[in-house]
């Protein structure tokens, strides 16, 4: 067993004890081991060699009021179920669908969201052999098959998700490092595809495909070199956020089909990827240990977190836990008590309310306002790490001997999210080209930047930021849906017709934003939209060229991050975290999903069977 290995080499009872709580300035959250999930007996799953666990939830909006609903692989098999949260125990003798594959694991899935009804759901489902197939798990239907005979792509599915937006498209990822976007109402074809060139950058190209009729991959895409690991959309859909085997993060203008900004890892592989709630700033994860934060809008490293002591297999942002204060306090004044106590009873208002107020944080009548992002991450040494990013990690531009200036004048566009997703209603037009990124001030202070004790501290680590306002604006990037229309009119124009189903997301209205230039605090670097390629370094994934520079500061030049909790909770290989308004969901390669209720979350059935397990134990 992985415990006793443990315990061989060195690490003691102490560090090897699985834990069954934690406690954050929130509160205390627990682990309901009667709401497990898993295989109907219960027994470890044997994991060498099999594809990693993964989970899945929608909302069916079930008139009983339990409307959500779970599905898992493990191994071989396929699993849909009832999920009961910390309400009720978990009943894993009635799932409502299993499924067990011959030949090919599952490797992913995910539901569309936009769908999905109590009487029916739409599933994708990615596997090892390189297809994808589409089931209804509540009508225990099989509906398409696509990539079947492994004449698009022969590797892995490595991640698979619906085009925001959409009720038909959707987006592939495989180990080759090609992605591929698909229309569930077209065929495969008999033959492999033929393509041709619409867009190339630097390391990567894209291209449509070329047949008498429609038909599937609608475009390919080919990015970085190795593995595409994970891709995720931005809030508001518009851009999609990459990372490769390479090391490399790649953010695209999704419509425009363009490079927004690149970002470099220490070493070695990024794993894992997701968006903060507004759009403003991506989480990587991989094989160096680290967390990296990176700015959309600057497109550069902000931060690095050091608290796992093997490769991060997924991090994620709590949108229930992210919060925002104004200089005259609203909800989220008070106590720390006082904090808890909303976070009991408020949970769903309080995440809505944070995203209006990080809407209302692009406005210029707001006042000013700090925002402290929370986010998780777990890996492959079995640990839980919770992060918070503050605004004082999020806005010293200058270098650190230097004074920083922020300001409230206003951007000329939006990030990815801003206002136009938090808000969801017709006037994000308006809102596009008026609501941007502002860096509120924080007040003067002298810190000291978080640093691990477990790597090399650099001489000063220790800053003086001092606030002064300033009418120095910095920029969001380039790129909206205007481009994208741009690029579909001249495909359409050269005969590739069927590249006008890329008008991906249904949307009622689009806006066309104007290019413009972007100010850098390190002014000597170039950053126009037409010159974002010229970040990208020419030797590729050289990692002696690319260390230093913006792709990959040295790890003296950022602030590194030290976690808030960082936890052994398992005995196995950690493989999902998912942030759910009452709890958070994590499950390990030996194929248990475990609940871990939030502060004054915990159900009375759940709380009852939880006095009665023994504690620091996992059933």
């Amino acid at each position: 067993m992985l415990i006793s290995k443990m315990a061989a080499e060195g690490g003691g009872k102490e560090m090897n004890e699985i834990k069954t709580q934690f406690t954050t300035r929130e509160g205390v959250y627990k682990l309901l081991t009667h709401s497990e999930y898993s295989r109907p007996n219960r027994v470890p799953f044997n994991s060498q060699g099999s594809n990693p666990v993964k989970v899945s939830f929608v909302n069916v909006n079930d008139q009983s009021g339990n409307g959500d609903r779970i599905c898992f692989n493990v191994g071989r098999e396929l699993y849909f179920y009832i999920y009961k949260g910390v309400r009720k125990a978990a009943d894993l003798s009635k799932p409502i669908d299993k499924r067990i594959y011959k030949g090919t694991q599952p490797t992913c899935h995910d539901f569309n969201h936009l769908t999905a009804t109590a009487e029916s759901v739409s599933l994708l489902v990615g596997f090892s052999a390189g297809q994808v197939q589409l089931i209804d798990p509540i009508k225990k239907e099989t509906s398409k098959l696509f990539n079947e005979e492994r004449l698009i792509d022969k590797s892995r599915v490595t991640c698979v998700k619906w085009v925001p937006g959409s009720e038909s498209l959707f987006l592939v990822s495989h180990a080759s490092g090609n992605m591929y976007l698909y229309n569930v109402e077209h065929t495969c074809g008999t033959t492999a595809p033929h393509y041709q060139l619409l867009k190339q950058g630097e390391n990567y190209s894209v291209h449509t495909c070329k047949s008498k009729s429609t038909r599937n991959p609608l475009l390919k895409w080919t990015v970085g070199e190795g593995a595409l690991n994970e891709f995720a959309f931005s809030p508001d859909g518009k851009f999609l956020a990459c990372v490769s085997q390479d090391g490399f993060l790649r953010v695209f203008n999704f419509d425009a089909v363009e490079l927004h900004g690149t970002m470099k890892s220490y070493f070695g592989g990024l794993l894992c990827v997701c968006w903060s709630p507004d759009g403003k700033y991506i989480v990587a994860g991989g094989e160096d240990d680290l967390v990296t934060v990176w700015s959309f809008l600057d497109c550069r490293v902000i931060a690095r977190g050091h608290g796992h002591k093997s490769w991060v297999s997924v991090v994620a942002f709590d949108h229930y836990t992210t919060s925002v204060e104004e200089s005259d306090p609203m909800e989220f004044s008070g106590s720390d008590e006082d904090f808890q106590d909303q976070m009991i009873h408020f949970g769903r208002d309080r995440a809505n309310s944070t995203q209006s107020q990080l809407s209302k944080r692009n406005s210029t009548d707001s006042r000013p306002v700090s925002v402290t992002y929370r986010f998780g991450s777990v890996g492959q040494d079995t640990q839980l790490c919770l992060w918070d990013l503050t605004e004082d990690i999020l806005f010293p531009h200058l270098p650190l001997s230097r004074t920083r200036t922020h300001t409230n004048v206003m951007n000329a566009t939006s990030p990815p999210a801003g206002a136009t997703i938090i808000t969801n209603t017709s006037s994000n037009t308006t809102n596009g080209n008026n609501s941007g990124a502002n860096t509120p001030g924080i007040n003067s202070l002298s810190t000291t930047l978080p640093r691990s004790n477990s790597l090399p501290h650099s001489a000063g680590t220790t800053t003086t930021t001092t606030t002064t306002t300033t009418n120095n604006t910095n920029k969001a990037g380039s790129g909206g849906g205007g481009i994208g229309s741009g690029i579909m009119d001249s495909a359409i124009a050269t005969g590739v017709s069927k590249f006008a189903t890329l008008s991906l997301h249904d949307r009622k209205e689009r806006h066309h934003e104007k290019d413009h230039k972007r100010n850098h605090s390190m002014g000597h670097i170039s950053s126009k939209s037409s010159d974002k390629l010229n970040l990208l370094t020419k030797t590729k994934t050289d990692p002696a060229k690319t260390l230093g520079t913006l792709l990959c500061p040295r790890m003296e030049d950022v602030p590194l991050l030290e976690p808030l909790i960082c936890k052994k909770i398992a005995h196995e290989r950690l493989t999902v975290l998912i942030f759910l308004e009452d709890c958070l969901v994590t499950a390990c390669q030996e194929g248990f999903i475990c609940t871990w209720a939030r502060p004054g979350k915990v159900g009375l059935l759940s709380s009852q069977n939880q006095a009665s397990s023994p504690s620091g134990t996992v059933v």
